[in-house]
């Protein structure tokens, strides 16, 4: 399904939306240049997860840990990995089997690595500048 989002309030509105509807075990990938909202998405989803507090881009920690939901939230950023070897060095696995939601930005680094029930955001420019056109697959949002 597509989505126009014309602010990040937008973007993390949709997030917010994804998030009430994933189960324990989900991974959310996202397809997306720099700029294009994916830690704005994933804000809205920690709150669709009932996480209340601060979430910041993971890039130079790789991943962030968010508890405190009704699931917890573990956000990746891939960008500074070379590839899934490096991303099962870190634990890839324990984190898929902690029951969480594991949502992974540039997630083309490591799509060996992607599970195949993977739910998939991608997170593109539209016509005006603040203008996202988001695409999620794997899931139905109402």
């Amino acid at each position: 399904m597509e989505y126009l989002s014309r602010c990040e309030a937008d973007t993390e509105a949709l997030g917010e939306k994804l998030g009430a509807l994933l189960t324990p075990g989900t991974v959310v990938a996202y397809q997306g240049g720099l700029g294009m909202g994916k830690t704005a998405f994933t804000r809205g989803l920690a709150r669709g997860l009932g996480y209340t507090g601060r979430v910041t881009s993971p890039t130079f920690t790789i991943v962030n840990e968010y508890e405190g939901g009704r699931l917890p939230l573990f956000h990746f950023d891939m960008y500074r990995l070379a590839d899934a070897d490096a991303l099962f060095d870190i634990g890839w696995e324990d984190y898929l089997d902690r029951g969480g939601v594991c949502a992974v930005e540039w997630s083309e680094q490591v799509a060996e690595a992607i599970p195949p029930d993977t739910v998939y955001v991608s997170l593109t420019r539209g016509d005006a500048d603040k203008d996202r056109i988001i695409t999620v697959k794997g899931v139905v949002l109402l």
